[in-house]
């Protein structure tokens, strides 16, 4: 399996990342992605993928750091973009995570609105996939992306939206993130969306440390936990996990170029 968006150089797994690398693999995740926040965790990101080869990243601007950054900050990424995807088996597999995040009152909002089409311009002229993140700005992320729809796809991370809602991010060529969600009984909506939805235009994600899969709640997420997410979705979709696992780590390797 691979898992699409994980926060690998957050806590818990930065105190020992070669420990939890190896509990993600004897769990079944042979590779992970790691999405960027902003410019405090990129150095850092890149030279954690650079010591193992089973990690890559996406380099990007979180909307919920935003305030963190500089107006300057799109340069400083488009340069890093550039050294990046330079390099010999570059690491660099996506732009992102970035996005709209609407739920915090405090986000400027057109700074937000500036960034994430900066952002979907950089996808662009680098030929990477996006990874997008939205909360209460479905509308507004949709307009953003007809104006400039990424040609090489991308991802809506953490979905719980309707089925028409993913109809909508399917027909501008992005996959659907699935994630820990699914795992609960109450998700009764994005449930009912995954069940319809082609295992083709899905991939699996645990958002590590964030998005708890059932069972485990008020404990960090594991990357290793994927499997319980593969097995909700072979549950929902009445197919073995191991078609469910075929077919998305496919998907994964195609759009990250892995």
């Amino acid at each position: 399996m691979i898992d699409t968006h994980c926060h690998f150089d957050f806590p818990p797994f930065n105190d020992d990342p070669k420990r939890a690398l190896t509990l993600a693999q004897e769990g079944g995740v042979s590779q992970i992605v790691i999405p960027t926040v902003g410019q405090s965790n990129w150095a850092k990101v890149q030279q954690l993928c650079q010591r193992y080869p089973a990690l890559h990243y996406g380099l990007g601007i979180h909307p919920f750091f935003s305030a963190e950054h500089t107006s300057d900050v799109c340069q400083r990424l488009n340069i890093e973009l550039k050294e990046a995807v330079q390099q010999p088996h570059s690491k660099c597999v996506a732009v992102g995570e970035c996005g709209l995040d609407f739920a915090i009152e405090t986000l400027d909002r057109e700074l937000q609105q500036t960034w994430l089409q900066a952002q979907l311009q950089l996808a662009n002229i680098y030929r990477l996939p996006i990874i997008l993140h939205c909360r209460k700005a479905f509308p507004e992320l949709v307009r953003a992306i007809k104006a400039d729809t990424p040609s090489q796809g991308g991802i809506y991370h953490g979905f719980s939206g309707s089925y028409q809602q993913a109809v909508q991010l399917i027909d501008l060529g992005l996959k659907i993130g699935v994630g820990g969600t699914i795992t609960y009984e109450r998700a009764k909506k994005t449930r009912e969306t995954v069940a319809k939805l082609p295992l083709s235009e899905i991939v699996l994600e645990t958002d590590a440390p964030d998005m708890p899969v059932c069972g485990f709640q008020g404990q960090p997420n594991r990357p290793e936990r994927l499997s319980y997410i593969a097995e909700s979705v072979a549950m929902l979709k009445g197919v073995n996990i191991e078609q469910v696992i075929h077919v998305t780590t496919l998907t994964a390797l195609e759009l990250y170029k892995i």
